[in-house]
C-alpha cells in the first residue's frame, strides 16, 4: 500500500511500527498527532520460509526494514517488547527480529521505543487483555479501512505504531529527561573528581 501523505508533517508524527517475527514481521507506519485521528501510510508483512537459515531470513528482513526506513522516513520507530515465552526458539527469532529493527533505526538516528503487548492494547482497546480479533477491529476502526489488516501481524504492527502516537510521545519525553539527568550528574562528578585531585610541583 503506497504513501499518499506528500504534505509536510509539521507536527506529526510518523511512526513506523514493528511486530517482529521470524516467519512474518509485520511493518505499519502511521501520521498522527496525541488526541488526534492517526492516518495510515502503509502496512505489510515481511515473509520468511523456515527452511532458510536463521541469518539468511534476517538478512531480508533488515534489507525490508531498511527500505521501509528509506521510503516512508518515520520521525520514530516502535517495537513490540519481548517476554519470555514457552516456545524458546519462537522468543529468540522473535528478539533477533527486534535486534535488527533497533539497529536498523540506530544506524539511521531514529528514536527507538518499546512497548508492552499489554500496553498497547489497552492504548488500543481501553483493555490490557483485549484479543487480537478486538484489536486489529479497533485498529480498523481508528484508521477508517473497510477491513481488518491481516494476518494479524499486520494488524499488530499498526496497533504499535497507533500506540506511540498517542502514548510515545510523553514516554520520550520522560526518557531524554533521564538522560539529560544522567549526563548531568556525570559531569558533576567528573568536575568533583578534578577539584579533588592531589596536585603536583607545590612545594
Amino acid at each position: 500500500m503506497g504513501d499518499p501523505v506528500t504534505r509536510h508533517l509539521g507536527d506529526r508524527m510518523r511512526v513506523l511500527g514493528v511486530d517482529p517475527g521470524l516467519t512474518r514481521c509485520g511493518l505499519g507506519v502511521v501520521d498522527g498527532v496525541p488526541g488526534r485521528q492517526p492516518l495510515l501510510v502503509a502496512v505489510d508483512v515481511v515473509r520468511t520460509p523456515a527452511n532458510l537459515d536463521v541469518s539468511s531470513r534476517l538478512l531480508t528482513i533488515e534489507e525490508m526494514i531498511e527500505d521501509w526506513v528509506s521510503r516512508y522516513r518515520p520521525t520514530a520507530v516502535a517495537i513490540e517488547r519481548v517476554f519470555a515465552q514457552h516456545n524458546v526458539q519462537t522468543v529468540m527469532g522473535t528478539a533477533q527480529v527486534a535486534g535488527v529493527a533497533m539497529l536498523v533505526s540506530a544506524r539511521r538516528g531514529i528514536p527507538v521505543s518499546l512497548h508492552t503487548p499489554s500496553e498497547v492494547k489497552a492504548s488500543i482497546t481501553g483493555s490490557g487483555r483485549a484479543s487480537k480479533e478486538q484489536v486489529g477491529a479497533l485498529v480498523a476502526k481508528i484508521l477508517k479501512l473497510d477491513d481488518t489488516p491481516k494476518p494479524p501481524d499486520a494488524a499488530d504492527a499498526l496497533a504499535l505504531a497507533i500506540c506511540h502516537v498517542w502514548r510515545g510521545s510523553t514516554t520520550a519525553r520522560l526518557n531524554a529527561a533521564v538522560e539529560a539527568a544522567g549526563q548531568k550528574a556525570k559531569r558533576q562528578r567528573g568536575a568533583f573528581g578534578r577539584s579533588h585531585s592531589p596536585r603536583t610541583g607545590e612545594a
